[in-house]
């Protein structure tokens, strides 16, 4: 019997290991970096025990076999929960365990052997009679010629990381000339963010379903499969909103996907929690992978069976016997990814303190089995989002006894949602549940690209989710900050601090105060919208130029109640650092006050390009002096496990280059400077 685990990882999964832990009387033990102790992790604050790993690089805490195992025998732990990600699918981590006399919970080092090297997983899985899509293994040098390598595969391609998933180390490829680039930029994402930069090729399959099974094992030859889900919509060929069942899979094909998955597991001795994915596409059933470990979206199925899967790895791992049939399904679930990035700018990654995080309405302490509204969690009030890591926040889950009652209490749980801090991709989920093709069950890999311009993608995003009447969020937020705003200056005041917010003398002249919406400058240098609100505070009520039929019911430094056309709404109210934040029913507005006077600022040279995020040069591509054109990659970097390209804006002459790699920048730096060709 399992008595004190140490679980591998951070963030939310850790934390859901915990809360499983327990409730089976097991003692936790966490394992957290530098980046981690100084951000405050929450995952290392609830577990019983806790172990720093030094350094803050994923390679020298969460990616060291060596720390960590030495941390499980410190802590006296007796098992070790690799999570998912970082040494999750690495079969010398799950023999170094073994070697130590802990007990693994997760399959054997053999089976992760088996399914680690995503190309040796494609043959044996064509050997056991799983359907797969042709591919190519490219040398990690590619030659200049390289492209005509590719023979039978025709274009578009996909280039994919050997040994991991996320998204990471995958890049598609639509022209022969753009191979070699795309494969040396896979190879270096593959080799940062698992260790091992072997990439491969095989056909893009636009426009399919991603559909996987899950699969638990014993080591009784029971294998179940519990079903499938749906994870087709994605950015950067990275989930973000998972549901189960799938709106499209039939009994027949159900019955078809579940065959190959137990197939899968067979061949290769399958013991514990897995998932098998595949693309589907009309007719066409592809095997695409196998993850040997616990999926970030494995609560769907949790909701949906009634069953706790973390206990189950755990039981297990202890040598138990699964029933021979799992539980029936009941209902639908869906799970959507918090993140922490702007889908406005590229889906950038975003870091700063998360001065609030709440979702009324959630259990944050859930019961894995139970049903309604569930909160996953890696982050609480406070929060330090930091660069090392994956932006993800928290995975927010909802269960209904159909699919249209489970989307609509998770799209009204998120737009009820209080997160104030960086930017998060919140707003575009919401506009995602509640569009007519989703809710349609009209979903796959390029459903965020079909419907970009309904969901505000690319450019700017509208402020807040979508309206739920003919009232926009912007304007009424902007009106109740500056009230609040009054009615703060007021409180605070040394004199008559009796008279109501916003009182002038002279009632000829309004108050105006101007936001910018959104928030600061964004990283590339673009200005946010800046709205402008003019009223004035009389004997006679509030008169607003853009709302005439407006009336103030009440304002407070952190609340305000306004009536229009005879409908009330309550704004609430709060500031951080300069930034203003106004939720309510018409959705949460993220407001920057701008100064009456500014002071004078420094402008950026014409050309200038602009860090986009804190991160680390990876590869600098240009010299001073060099000549360059529209779209060439300047400069490199890596934050949160993902490379980002600075490109140039136009053809021109690199004037001035202030970077070097490995150079750690900061968000805003001048990383150099494009003199454009006229």
């Amino acid at each position: 019997m399992i008595t004190r685990l140490l679980v591998a990882n951070r963030g939310e999964i850790a934390r859901r290991v915990f809360r499983s832990c327990r409730d089976l009387g097991i003692e936790t033990v966490a394992v957290f970096s530098d980046a981690d102790a100084d951000a405050g992790a929450p995952h290392a604050a609830e577990a019983d025990h806790a172990v720093r790993l030094p350094g803050a690089r994923p390679a020298d805490t969460y990616l060291s076999i060596e720390k960590i195992v030495e941390a499980a025998r410190r802590s006296g732990a007796d098992a070790v929960h690799p999570g998912y990600g970082f040494l999750s699918e690495n079969a010398g981590f799950a023999r170094a365990v073994l070697d130590a006399g802990l007990t693994w919970v997760g399959p054997s080092p053999e089976s992760i052997a088996a399914m680690g090297s995503k190309i040796e997983a494609k043959a044996l899985m064509s050997a056991a009679g799983v359907p797969i899509l042709p591919s190519l293994t490219v040398p990690s040098a590619p030659a200049a010629d390289s492209p005509a390598d590719t023979g039978r595969l025709a274009y578009p391609l996909l280039v994919k990381a050997s040994a991991g998933g996320g998204g990471r180390g995958m890049r598609v490829v639509r022209a022969p000339g753009d191979l070699d680039g795309e494969i040396e930029a896979a190879q270096r994402e593959a080799e940062s963010a698992f260790g091992d930069g072997t990439v491969f090729v095989e056909p893009l399959l636009e426009d399919a379903r991603h559909i996987e099974v899950q699969i638990l094992a014993d080591g009784h030859g029971t294998v179940w499969a519990l079903g499938e889900r749906e994870c087709s919509i994605q950015r950067r060929h990275q989930k973000v909103i998972e549901e189960a069942p799938s709106p499209a899979v039939s009994p027949e094909l159900r019955a078809r996907l579940c065959e190959a998955a137990v197939r899968a597991a067979r061949a290769i001795g399958y013991v514990g929690a897995g998932t098998v994915e595949f693309l589907v596409k009309a007719d066409t059933v592809a095997f695409l992978e196998m993850n040997t470990r616990l999926q970030v979206e494995h609560p769907v199925t949790e909701c949906v069976h009634g069953v706790d899967l973390v206990e189950l790895q755990i039981r297990i791992a202890e040598g138990a016997a699964l029933p021979q049939a799992p539980p029936e399904p009941r209902g639908h679930a869906v799970e959507v990814r918090l993140y922490a990035e702007d889908p406005a700018h590229g889906w950038r990654p975003q870091s700063g303190v998360l001065h609030r995080f709440d979702v009324p309405g959630a259990d944050v302490r859930f019961s894995p089995v139970s049903r309604g509204l569930r909160l996953d969690s890696g982050v609480g009030d406070g929060s330090e989002i930091g660069v090392h890591y994956d932006p993800m926040l928290a995975k927010v889950i909802a269960h209904g006894e159909t699919r249209a009652e489970a989307v609509r209490r998770l799209s009204g749980a998120l737009a009820r949602a209080r997160i104030h801090g960086p930017v998060t991709n919140r707003d575009l989920l919401v506009r995602v549940l509640r569009h007519e093709a989703f809710l349609a069950g009209e979903t796959d890999t390029g459903f965020l690209d079909r419907h970009a311009a309904a969901l505000g993608l690319p450019g700017p995003l509208p402020a807040g989710p979508l309206p739920a009447g003919p009232l926009s969020a912007v304007p009424l937020s902007a009106l109740a900050a500056a009230l609040a705003q009054a009615a703060a200056n007021r409180a605070a005041a040394a004199v008559q601090a009796g008279l109501p917010g916003g009182w002038r003398n002279v009632p000829s002249q309004p108050q105006r105060v101007s936001f910018a919406v959104g928030g600061e400058r964004a990283g590339d240098g673009t200005d946010p919208a800046v709205r402008t609100v003019s009223y004035r505070l009389t004997r006679d009520g509030l008169r607003a130029e853009d709302f005439p039929d407006t009336v103030l019911i009440g304002a407070a430094p952190d609340e305000v109640v306004l009536e229009t056309s005879g409908v009330r709404h309550r704004f609430e109210i709060a500031r951080y650092d300069g930034v203003t934040y106004v939720d309510s029913s018409l959705g949460a507005v993220r407001l920057t006050p701008l100064p009456r006077l500014p002071e004078p600022v420094e402008h950026l040279a014409p050309g200038s390009l602009i860090a986009p995020m804190p991160g680390t040069v990876l590869r600098v591509g240009v010299e001073p002096g060099e000549p360059v054109t529209a779209g060439q990659v300047v400069v490199v970097l890596e934050a949160m496990k993902m490379e980002h390209r600075i490109t140039a804006p136009a053809e021109g002459t690199v004037k001035e280059l202030n970077v070097t790699p490995g150079r750690q920048v900061e968000a805003g730096a001048v990383l150099a400077v494009i003199e454009e060709r006229t």
